[in-house]
């Protein structure tokens, strides 16, 4: 008598899978890595006045 395996998916479905979670951990990590450069261009941005200093520099 066979026993029936639940297919969890194709190879090519894992494979996608697993390359989208390596691109995501790669994106966040990027991310992480850039975030004390981006607070520093924020408090830059508010010092110069933010949004109601847009006809002042253009």
């Amino acid at each position: 008598m066979k026993v029936q395996r639940k297919r969890t998916g194709t190879a090519a479905q894992r494979v996608l899978t697993a390359e989208i979670a390596v691109v995501g951990a790669l994106a966040l990590a990027l991310f992480v890595t850039e975030l004390p450069s981006i607070m520093r261009e924020m408090k830059i941005w508010r010092i110069a006045g933010g949004l109601r200093a847009g006809h002042r520099y253009p």
